[in-house]
C-alpha cells in the first residue's frame, strides 16, 4: 500500500501564494494587534489547510511557542515497590488526571540508574528535568543541594507536600496537618484523655514537624502540658512491649501514632501485654495507611487528600508557566484533610 503523503508547513505556503511564516501565523492563531494578515489572506491559508488535509507538527508548534507542552513527574523515592503504593498511587491519579485537563503530558523521570534507587534531578552536570517545560515533584531528597540548585536555576517545579528551604521559596501543595493533629488531639481530650504518649520515627521531616505542632498547638489550648517523658521516636523495630508497658506506666492512656507502622506495632505489644484497644487505651493515627498492610482496624484517624494534592500541584505549576499570575511567588495551597472518627478511641478509664 502507498504511503500518503505528509504535508508540510511548505507545501501550505505554495497552495495559498503566501510564505510560510505567514502560514505559521495563522494556524498557530497568533493574528493580531502586532502581526497583521488579511481577513482574505487567512481563508486562503486555511482552504489549503483544508485541500491538502495538512496536520500542524505538534513538537514544531510547541517549540515555536517556547514549550514542549510536558510536565515531568519526578520522586525521590521510588514509586514502584509494593509497600509504596497506598502511598504514591493518588498522587499520580491527580496529577495525571489535571495534566490532560490542562492540555499537558507527563514524562516520567525515575531513579532506575542509580542502585540505591534514589532519585537524582542532576546527572553528569545537567538537569535531567529539562525535557519538560516544569515539573511536579515527590518525595525526599537525599541531598537537598540538589533542589537548591534547581531553585537557583529558575527551572519551574512545584512539590508535593510542604518543604522548607534556606529562603523559604519553594511552591508546594501540601496537606494541613497542623490542623488535622490538633483536630485529632482535642478529640482526644475530650474523651478525658490527658497524658498521651507521642510516637514517631526517627527522621524527621516537614510533615512530621506539622503533626508535632498540631500536637503542641492543641495542649497549648486547654492549657495542659506535655510531658516529655511520653513521646517516643524511634524504629518501628525498636518499640517493644518494654516500651509499651513503660508509657502505660508513666500514666499514657492514649497513643498518638504518626503513621500507621507504628500504630500496629503498638497493638502488636499491647496484645502481649494483655491490654485491648479501645477498651484498655485509646490510638490514633495521624494519617491514612502508608502502606498496604492488610489490617481490620479502623482507625482514628484523618484522611490526607492525595488526590488533590496532586491536582492542585499541577494548577500551580501550569499557572507559573503561563506567567499570568499577579501573585508573588511561591504559589503554595494548603489543603484540609478530613477526619475520621473511627472505632480506636472511647472515654479514658478513671483512675
Amino acid at each position: 500500500m502507498k504511503k500518503e503523503k505528509q504535508h508540510r508547513i511548505a507545501d501550505v505556503a505554495r497552495r495559498a501564494g503566501v510564505s510560510e511564516a505567514t502560514v505559521s501565523v495563522v494556524v498557530n492563531n497568533r493574528v493580531g494587534k502586532s502581526i497583521r494578515v488579511s481577513d482574505e489572506t487567512q481563508q486562503r491559508v486555511w482552504d489549503a489547510v483544508r485541500d491538502l488535509g495538512y496536520v500542524p507538527n505538534p513538537s514544531a508548534r510547541n517549540l515555536a511557542r517556547g514549550r514542549n507542552n510536558l510536565i515531568a513527574v519526578f520522586s525521590f523515592e521510588s514509586i514502584f515497590p509494593l509497600d509504596s503504593r497506598n502511598f504514591y498511587y493518588p498522587f499520580l491519579i491527580g496529577i495525571e488526571e489535571e495534566a490532560a485537563t490542562q492540555g499537558y503530558d507527563l514524562l516520567l523521570i525515575t531513579a532506575a540508574s542509580d542502585p540505591t534507587m534514589r532519585g537524582h534531578i542532576y546527572h553528569n552536570g545537567s538537569n535531567r528535568l529539562q525535557l519538560a517545560d516544569g515539573a511536579v515533584l515527590l518525595g525526599h531528597a537525599a541531598d537537598q543541594s540538589e533542589v537548591t540548585r534547581l531553585l537557583s536555576s529558575a527551572f519551574p517545579f512545584v512539590y508535593v507536600g510542604r518543604r522548607e528551604s534556606p529562603n523559604d521559596d519553594i511552591s508546594y501543595a501540601a496537606g494541613d496537618y497542623v490542623s488535622a493533629t490538633r483536630q485529632l488531639i482535642e478529640y482526644l481530650f475530650a474523651h478525658q484523655h490527658q497524658r498521651l504518649a507521642y510516637l514517631a520515627p526517627p527522621v524527621q521531616t516537614e510533615a512530621s514537624r506539622d503533626r508535632y505542632r498540631g500536637f503542641v498547638e492543641a495542649h497549648a489550648q486547654r492549657g495542659i502540658a506535655i510531658d516529655p517523658n511520653l513521646s517516643w521516636y524511634g524504629g518501628v523495630d525498636t518499640f517493644t512491649t518494654e516500651t509499651f508497658t513503660h508509657l502505660v506506666g508513666l500514666g499514657a492512656t492514649a497513643f498518638v501514632a504518626e503513621n500507621d507502622q507504628i500504630a500496629l506495632r503498638v497493638l502488636d505489644e499491647a496484645k502481649t501485654a494483655a491490654l485491648r484497644c479501645p477498651e484498655d487505651f485509646s490510638l490514633v493515627v495521624l494519617g491514612d495507611p502508608l502502606t498496604i498492610v492488610e489490617n481490620d482496624t479502623h482507625w482514628t484517624t484523618y484522611k490526607i487528600p492525595r488526590r488533590e494534592m496532586g491536582r492542585e500541584a499541577v494548577r500551580l505549576l501550569v499557572t507559573i508557566l503561563s506567567g499570568t499570575s499577579e501573585l508573588p511567588r511561591p504559589y503554595r495551597t494548603v489543603l484540609p484533610c478530613q477526619f475520621i472518627p473511627g472505632s480506636t478511641v472511647s472515654v479514658a478509664k478513671k483512675e
